[in-house]
């Protein structure tokens, strides 16, 4: 049985005729962590950016499910199941919190949301406040949630504990657990180390828009991660 959900190969790419990304290839298993680590300004959501559509490849491919999707839009990807979940702009600004989790739902029930609310209830405190009001924390948890609601074998978070409170990172990566043990797969992008290392399965280094380390998290040690991500 396959198991790979998403699978990319030597993709490169960027902005214009500027290659951020070069050559970067990658797994996502059904029931496993892809955590992408690395420095600020690296690439690292430049990668996001392509993998979901947003930017366009300048070589390489990538597979979803078996499926060649490169030429996918990013609202082609997320009807495949794929559900991004950005660094920046994660959320709706100009809508309410609860506007913002049930805008891609189907309907306005908030039933869903209940073990959410139970672990981030100030999110359910705030249903009729203006997102674009929340701490730059709350949206991402905000986000984060609405992520993890949303039907689909694979989610692409970038930088889902940014701003976040340690307490609710733990709560994070109680969630994460759970959308595995489900079947899910996910693509992390991180600068915790701390998270990234309690929710990897693998684990990929990125330096100047390239892989400068990768494999399993229990043979890639802290101190080696550390080598590559300090300035």
């Amino acid at each position: 049985m396959n198991t790979r959900l998403l699978n990319f190969e030597a993709i490169s790419g960027g902005y214009g005729s500027t290659i951020v990304v070069r050559s970067i290839s990658g797994i996502v298993e059904a029931g496993k962590t892809l955590c992408v680590l690395g420095r600020n300004g690296v690439g690292k959501t430049t990668l996001m950016r392509m993998l979901s559509g947003h930017l366009p490849l300048a070589d390489g491919h990538i597979e979803f499910a078996g499926v060649d999707i490169g030429n996918d839009a990013p609202h082609q990807r997320r009807q495949r199941g794929l559900i991004y979940c950005p660094q920046d702009r994660p959320v709706f600004d100009n809508l309410t919190v609860k506007d913002n989790l049930t805008l891609s739902a189907g309907d306005v029930t908030l039933k869903r949301y209940d073990p959410f609310f139970a672990a981030f209830p100030i999110l359910e405190r705030r249903l009729r406040q203006l997102a674009g009001t929340l701490s730059g924390g709350e949206r991402k948890m905000l986000s984060f949630v609405r992520g993890l609601s949303e039907e689909g074998p694979l989610l692409l978070l970038d930088e889902p504990s940014e701003g976040v409170q340690h307490e609710n990172i733990a709560l994070m990566a109680d969630f994460i657990a759970q959308a595995k043990a489900a079947g899910r797969g996910l693509l992390i992008v991180e600068q915790n180390l701390a998270f990234a290392l309690q929710v990897a399965d693998t684990i990929l280094v990125m330096d100047h828009g390239e892989t400068v380390l990768e494999g399993r998290a229990g043979q890639i040690t802290q101190q080696q991660i550390l080598t590559h991500m300090h300035v």
